[in-house]
């Protein structure tokens, strides 16, 4: 009869074991398929826009990097002399600063609201309607800007302090750019607005503090690390943004100070250039690749500095 139980234990104790490296070979899979694809995007980049091969030779090969990063024509399809990235690169970092203005104070202010004033059930109502913005496709924001943000806001606004605005401008992208990303700067403060412990709002309440004081010289200090972690990920997501500033600001490179002009953002030029008749090896054609790199690189710092953000101010609780 012991026999019989410790061949069952034994049974039971290496199916056990069994399940156990399976699931651990499952997750590390999903892992690996994570870091493969991501150097293979930076393998990709790096090949046509630096590295190339015998038959084709990549961008930065054909073409100067301080031309590239110091020019203000973008014209690749007329070769050297126009390929100087910075109408694009000013456009983004522009309409990425407007969305900015817009969604970290409201993002931030939704996050103190539904963590210290609001009740569980209005928080519960409150913070699904906030997350819808996030389910709303970018196409539509980019409409939204163009129907109504430049016909409704800023033309009857420009026409107050006499600037001409025009159909696509950088500032109707920026303020729905903005409004895309609310959800998450709210949600991450949120969370971590959440976590600082109850007893640092109860001591500040004994001290005889306002539940204002509370949340802006206790709470939001203690979460300062992750605040600003989320803002950084909301202005690479702002960075990143494609199809809502192609539509709201144009497809027209342009170097301007006016945030009520049409401009083009590196991600609209990427889109502009993959549809159109470009040869594959041409410079046209390699260009996109190189304001990809570009793109990538600028999102990558800034994904660094969050994580340095994160290490550097975090507040440890015991």
């Amino acid at each position: 009869m012991t026999t019989t139980n410790n061949q069952s234990l034994n049974k039971s104790f290496s199916f056990q074991r069994l399940k156990e490296q399976a699931i651990f070979v499952l997750l590390f899979l999903c892992a690996f398929i994570s870091v493969i694809v991501t150097f293979s995007i930076i393998y990709i980049l790096l090949k046509e826009s630096v590295l190339g091969t015998k038959d084709s030779p990549a961008f930065f090969q054909q073409q100067n990097v301080w031309d590239f990063l110091t020019g203000t024509k973008w014209a690749p399809q007329y070769g050297a002399g126009n390929i100087g990235i910075l109408p694009l690169l000013s456009a983004t970092l522009m309409i990425t600063g407007i969305s900015a203005v817009i969604s970290l104070p409201l993002g931030l202010a939704s996050a103190v609201y539904l963590s210290e004033y609001s009740s569980p059930r209005l928080r519960g109502i409150l913070k699904p309607m906030l997350e819808i913005l996030a389910g709303i496709p970018t196409v539509v924001y980019g409409y939204l800007a163009l129907v109504f943000v430049t016909p409704y806001v800023l033309k009857p606004l420009g026409e107050m302090i006499g600037i001409n605005v025009g159909v696509f401008n950088a500032a109707s992208a920026g303020i729905v750019v903005g409004l895309m990303i609310i959800p998450m700067v709210s949600s991450l403060s949120e969370d971590v607005l959440r976590a600082v412990p109850k007893g640092l709002r109860e001591a500040g309440l004994a001290l005889g503090a306002t539940r204002f004081d509370v949340s802006s010289k206790i709470v939001v200090p203690a979460a300062l690390s992750g605040i600003l972690a989320s803002f950084l990920l909301a202005i690479s997501r702002a960075l990143g943004e494609t199809m809502a500033v192609t539509i709201a600001a144009g497809v027209i490179p342009k170097l301007s100070a006016n945030p009520f002009e049409g401009m083009e953002t590196m991600t609209a030029y990427i889109v502009e250039a993959s549809k159109s008749d470009a040869t594959r090896g041409s410079v046209e054609y390699q260009s996109i690749y190189a304001v990809g790199l570009m793109l990538f690189i600028m999102t990558f710092v800034l994904n660094i500095i969050s994580q340095y953000v994160l290490s550097r101010f975090r507040e440890v609780y015991n």
